[in-house]
């Protein structure tokens, strides 16, 4: 199993990570930027997940340990689950076209967009990471996988937060009634 994983999920993660830094090069000029202080506080824990996710070994052997057997079920589960929440993250990053950021930010003539993917979840993009690395997690099949998971829900929630108050404060009753009507992250549940 170390082969495929060795190399799939690698290339899936960087077909990702191209495809991101492409579209991020025709985006609205942002018209309010996350202050640095705060871009840290997601972007630090982010790089903390995916280094746990991708070095062969930790120094610290309980999160060596495994959570689920050696065998194929979790890599190939863990791979389509992998494969589903990218595709979802992609589809969302298309659908929002030039309004996206990185970043929480708010682009000049920015539209609130609550169509395809938003329409499901008001941040699918979330989303889609989230199951993405809970794939990875399940195809590791090693506590380090979990903690890497428990990372990047802990910096998407505070995230999330952060988003979701800017967009009140530019959107209004618009997005109140959004948000009423559309889940944050997860369908039919928050």
């Amino acid at each position: 199993m170390a082969f495929p994983y060795r190399y799939l999920f690698p290339a899936m993660w960087l077909t990702w990570a191209l495809y991101w830094w492409v579209l991020s090069l025709d985006v609205k000029t942002p018209s309010r930027i996350e202050p640095f202080e705060s871009r840290l506080l997601h972007v630090v824990p982010l790089m903390l997940a995916f280094y746990l996710l991708s070095v062969p070994k930790l120094g610290y052997s309980v999160l060596n340990e495994r959570f689920l057997p050696w065998s194929a079920w979790p890599f190939w589960v863990g791979a389509v689950l992998t494969a589903g929440g990218l595709f979802f993250a992609i589809w969302a990053r298309h659908h929002l076209g030039k309004n996206w950021s990185g970043i929480v930010t708010v682009k000049e003539d920015h539209e609130l967009i609550m169509t395809g993917p938003y329409g499901i979840v008001r941040h699918p993009i979330y989303t889609g990471l989230l199951l993405a690395f809970v794939g990875t997690a399940i195809a590791l099949g090693e506590w380090r996988g979990v903690l890497a998971f428990a990372i990047v829900l802990w910096s998407l929630l505070r995230k999330l937060r952060f988003e979701e108050r800017w967009m009140r404060e530019q959107f209004g009753e618009t997005y109140e009634a959004y948000s009423r009507r559309v889940p944050a992250i997860v369908p039919f549940v928050l």
